[in-house]
């Protein structure tokens, strides 16, 4: 009795002594989601931030950076965010369609002139008219990255005019917009997750529309013969925290997250514009036929009704459209 008594003794000062001389906080975790794979323009973004959180902190906050689909698509990556289930996120604009209307004035068509445009508007003042708003959906957004501007392809026919576009079946995102755009093109619009590879190359869909490093990472000069240089969208990504959890951090550690995950996001794109030219060669090389002058003038022309649809009729989404296009012009 004496002797058990005893042990426990023991295994009690044992527990007190590992209790007292742990850390009074443990490592903070950040869960963070991407759909795409290892060296996507999404991965590069939580790779640099993963790197410089870790080295900034000291190692008291470590990120584990969920990749490839493992957690679900950009839409179910949105809602654990909301929920706090992953704390960080980067996610293409289109799918935060459904959680916030606001998110569709940057992927208006033939918004922005070049890279320079985007950025001036996006990390100012009406960038931060974005951010704020998704609030209201439970996301903190802390800033943009890049997917970069969009282009078409597909397994048909060359394509220079809206006219060669007719029929064609095109893999779109879940976005209300996007599905709008490819339809008043004369598209058939498909909503497909990521990834879509299997579907382009058993011909379920006939194209997709994507950013130059999607054709080279995904491979898909192996199943699509063609490619038009449209850069119809400029796609950026959103960079997000949960609400929920970024409610719960102290102003330091909120400043140093912000400030990295920024850092984070003009690496990669100036990481990922670098490499557009080297890009192209390289699809051209290994077979695409590429267009590099569309009429873009009649592909506007098709699309130059979507800021009076229906899609743009919250007041509030209209007023910041119409401020984003005088500031565009």
């Amino acid at each position: 009795m004496k002797k058990s008594c005893a042990a426990r003794m023991v295994l009690l000062a044992s527990m007190l002594i590992f209790t007292f001389s742990a850390p009074a906080r443990g490592a903070m975790v950040i869960k963070l989601g991407v759909v795409t794979k290892p060296g996507s323009a999404q991965n590069i973004v939580a790779e640099k931030f993963k790197e410089l959180i870790e080295q900034r902190s000291g190692g008291t906050i470590t990120v584990k950076i969920f990749h490839s689909a493992s957690i679900g698509n950009e839409t179910e990556i949105l809602q654990q965010v909301q929920l706090n289930q992953v704390q960080m996120a980067i996610i293409t604009g289109g799918p935060f369609d459904t959680f916030d209307p606001i998110v569709r004035v940057i992927n208006y068509p033939f918004l922005f002139k070049d890279s320079d445009q985007a950025d001036r508007i996006l990390d100012g003042p009406l960038g931060a008219e974005i951010l704020k708003s998704l609030e209201t959906s439970g996301f903190k957004g802390l800033c943009f990255s890049e997917n970069g501007f969009r282009n078409l392809t597909n397994s048909k026919r060359p394509v220079k005019t809206p006219a060669d576009i007719k029929g064609l079946k095109i893999r779109v995102m879940s976005s209300a917009l996007h599905k709008a755009i490819w339809q008043n093109l004369g598209a058939n619009p498909t909503p497909m997750p990521w990834p879509i590879y299997t579907e382009l190359e058993q011909g379920v869909i006939d194209g997709q529309e994507n950013p130059l490093w999607v054709m080279e990472v995904y491979k898909f000069y192996e199943i699509q013969k063609y490619m038009t240089l449209t850069r119809h969208v400029y796609s950026p990504h959103i960079d997000i925290a949960s609400l929920k959890w970024w409610n719960t951090l102290d102003q330091k550690t909120r400043e140093m997250i912000q400030q990295t995950i920024y850092e984070a996001a003009v690496f990669q794109r100036k990481d990922n514009r670098s490499k557009d030219a080297q890009r192209l060669a390289f699809l051209a090389a290994k077979g695409m036929i590429v267009e590099d002058n569309p009429d873009i003038g009649a592909f506007r022309v098709k699309v130059s009704d979507l800021k009076d649809m229906e899609l743009y009729q919250d007041t509030r989404v209209n007023a910041l459209l119409r401020k984003i296009l005088d500031a565009t012009r």
